[in-house]
């Protein structure tokens, strides 16, 4: 099963709890929190009270991706805060198996991001451990990037170790993602993908979403 994640960094701040309800209405089956620290990655987003605060206006799993320096300091606080997934980076200064264990101690789906240039082999010693690893397929820290189709090999990679071992894994795909990459993604073996401006962008939205689930489920 295809999911559709979008990412908020492309909805209206001004309005974002009706923009979550807009994209339930449409079809989407998680919310894509990109958490930027202005060091890990030279940005700043949001943090854990803006997360709490949007919790209470959708059901939606809330899929945080947490591009900061110290994701185990802040697990905790996203944990509480309502994320359902939460995602750091593999190239993080946290120790990794550490992290991964306390995020599922929190009650929330581990998952490992995993930068362009970190092979999809750095991630298998943890797979098992996982619900989801997430492939970049833009540098992390801005949208709006243009789609890296040489990371899909990294995907099938990843898939292919899921499968040999027997893992419901998730595969997320994150930069890029549009009509025409969708398919490009799903046939590598990505379930889950995150779309920005594809979708906030579009006249239709709830076209888009079930134009984005069939391109890559086909």
């Amino acid at each position: 099963m295809v999911k559709i994640s979008p990412s908020i960094l492309s909805c209206d701040y001004a309005k974002m709890g009706e923009e979550f309800e807009r994209m339930k209405r449409c079809g989407a089956d998680w919310l894509h929190i990109d958490v930027m620290d202005g060091h890990f990655v030279p940005n700043i987003t949001l943090g854990a009270p803006l997360v709490k605060c949007l919790r209470k206006c959708s059901d939606l799993v809330f899929d945080v991706h947490l591009m900061i320096s110290d994701p185990m300091k802040y697990a905790p606080d996203f944990a509480k805060a309502g994320a359902d997934v939460i995602c750091f980076h593999i190239e993080s200064d946290s120790p990794t198996e550490a992290t991964v264990d306390l995020i599922r101690s929190l009650g929330c789906v581990p998952a490992i991001a995993l930068k362009p240039a970190t092979p999809a082999e750095a991630v298998f010693p943890y797979l098992d451990k996982l619900g989801m690893v997430l492939v970049m397929t833009v540098e992390p820290g801005f949208g709006g990037q243009s789609f890296m189709a040489d990371m899909m090999p990294k995907v099938a990679a990843v898939r292919a170790e899921a499968d040999r071992r027997g893992l419901a894994l998730d595969i997320q795909v994150d930069g890029g993602v549009n009509l025409e990459t969708a398919a490009v993604c799903g046939k590598a073996g990505a379930n889950v993908l995150v779309a920005g401006s594809a979708i906030f962008g579009s006249p239709d939205p709830k076209q888009t979403i079930a134009r984005l689930r069939a391109a890559a489920q086909n």
